[in-house]
This record gives C-alpha cells, structure tokens and sequence, in this order.
C-alpha cells in the first residue's frame, strides 16, 4: 500500500512539469491574437487535447479535457484506497457533462462530453437518459441524489452543492477550499441572483457552513455567521457585486496553500492533493490567458490582477 502512494506520489510531482506556470500563461495573454495564443497553447503540454484550429470554447473544453486526462493517469499509479478522492476531484468533469446533457435534453446544444473513465460516479448510467424525467430518475437512484426538480439551474446548484460535501469529506486538506467554495455558491444564489437554494443543496451547504446560514437575510450578516474554514473568502467582497473578487481570491488561496502541502512532508494524500489542486489552477491561468488574447492581447499587470 504504501508503495503504492509513493509512486503515486513521485508522478504526482512529475504530472506538475506539464504545468505552463505563471510565466508561460504570462506569455500567453501577452499574444496579440488568439490563433497566436491557441499555437503556442497546442505546442505546449496542453496539445494532449489542444488544437490549432479550435475555438475559444473549445479550447476551453480541451483545456479541461487535459487535466482529467492527468487525473486519469494519476489514478493508475494509486492504491484502490485513493479511488474515492479521485473520483470526487474528477466530479467536476461529471457534473460538467450532466449539466450539458441536461439542457441538451431540454433543447439547447451540447459539447462532447468529458471523458471520465473509472473516475466517474454515475456518467454512464446518467448519459442514456433520454428526458429530463429519466436525467432526475437516474440522478435519485445514484450517490447524488435527488435533485427534487429537472430545471437546470437547480439541479446545478444542487449538484456543486453535492461536490462540496464530497469534496470535504475526501481529504482534511481539501476541507477549507469545499468550504469557503460553498459559501460562494450559497452567497451568489441568495444574494447576487437573488432565488432560493433548492432544499438538497441548502442541506449539503448546512453541512458545511453551519444550520443558521439559510435564515440570515442579509449579505453581510451571512457571512459574519460562517465558520471560520469558510467566513476568509467573503472578505474580500463587501457586497454581491463583489463576489468575482472572492471568487479570485479563493483560487489565489488554494494556488498558495497547495504549494505549501508539496513543499512539506505530511500524509501520504497529500502530494496526490497538492497535484490535483496545482493542475486545475495553471488550466485556470491558461482559460484566463486565451481570454485575453482573444480580446488583443494583455498587459502583464491585467493578466497578474486576475490570476
């Protein structure tokens, strides 16, 4: 067992040579246009699933598409043991497809879905449904849950909220991000779009945020009754409207804290974590980046303030 977290462990560490790091991305949104930027991005580790001829939206999808592949690759290398802190970091890229097929079934157009593999939870038996009702049916009769409705925009919420439970329960590294994560998504539903959560995720939040967080009416007063793994994201925001700055500074926290687990030694997850955090934040530089060369390209100071 231990053999096996250890290899798992040195190709964690070699999985973080495919990253472009703060000056390739820099580069990137330095590029005057986005064909320039999507070449140099194809050329890189990337072009596992990058290509010179995409667009911004599927670049952004292959983007992704790289990352799980990594996780793909890290999973191999790990015991059996760590098969359910894979399967929640890859939950993500389930829930992306879940949701493209939902509003597929509900008239809108949809991109390929992610491919999961043994990291999935529930995508096979969830892509045959062939209806919203079947999509909800299949959801129930799986680890998520039931949704309690078919419309997107609850199931989505329901669904993160879900993530960020599992999430937490995956590894004590992972708990502050799932945390402050929640308190952003229950922030942005009661108070930027102004509706209520949906009555699984307002649970699932409760979990993590404490029972008083869905009777508070207020911005400010929510976030003075969170706990304290979750009140240092809404700092930065002091209304709604400011939640983008939160948002930013939870991706800043979890870049800096996951440097922090692979600089020091400590459980034998935590490499593994580190990893998958460090992958997900340079994918992130690179969205941002092709972004801005898509608009004609950025200064280093405007790449720097959003990344």
């Amino acid at each position: 067992m231990r053999a096996a977290w250890t290899a798992g462990s040195v190709r964690a560490q070699a999985l973080l040579n495919r990253r472009l790091g703060v000056a390739g991305t820099g580069g990137l949104a330095g590029c005057t246009s986005f064909s320039e930027a999507l070449a140099r991005l194809a050329a890189s580790p990337y072009g596992h699933d990058v290509r010179p001829d995409q667009t911004v939206d599927q670049a952004e999808h292959a983007l992704a598409e790289t990352v799980l592949w990594h996780l793909r690759v890290l999973a191999g290398w790990l015991p059996r043991s760590a098969a359910e802190l894979m399967r929640a970091c890859a939950a993500w890229f389930e829930i992306g497809n879940l949701l493209d097929h939902l509003r597929a079934l509900h008239g809108a157009d949809s991109r390929p879905p992610y491919q999961l593999g043994a990291l999935a939870t529930a995508w096979p038996r969830l892509a045959v449904a062939g209806s919203p009702g079947e999509l909800r049916a299949a959801l129930a009769a799986s680890p998520w849950g039931d949704p309690g409705t078919d419309e997107t925009g609850a199931v989505a919420v329901t669904m993160w909220a879900g993530w960020a439970a599992r999430m937490a329960a995956a590894s004590p590294h992972i708990r502050p991000w799932a945390a402050a994560g929640a308190a952003l998504l229950a922030a942005r539903e009661r108070f930027l779009l102004q509706r209520p959560v949906p009555e699984l995720a307002a649970r699932r939040l409760a979990g993590l945020l404490g029972a008083r967080q869905g009777d508070i009416g207020d911005f400010t007063g929510f976030a003075a009754s969170l706990p304290s793994e979750a009140r240092w994201v809404l700092r930065a925001a002091e209304n709604p409207g400011e939640l983008w700055r939160a948002e930013e500074g939870w991706w800043h926290r979890v870049d800096q804290d996951a440097r922090e687990l692979r600089r020091h030694p400590g459980p034998a997850s935590q490499p593994v974590v580190a990893c998958v955090a460090l992958l997900a934040v340079d994918a992130r530089r690179c969205r941002t980046a092709l972004e801005l060369a898509a608009r004609g390209g950025g200064r280093w100071e405007e790449f720097d303030a959003l990344v």
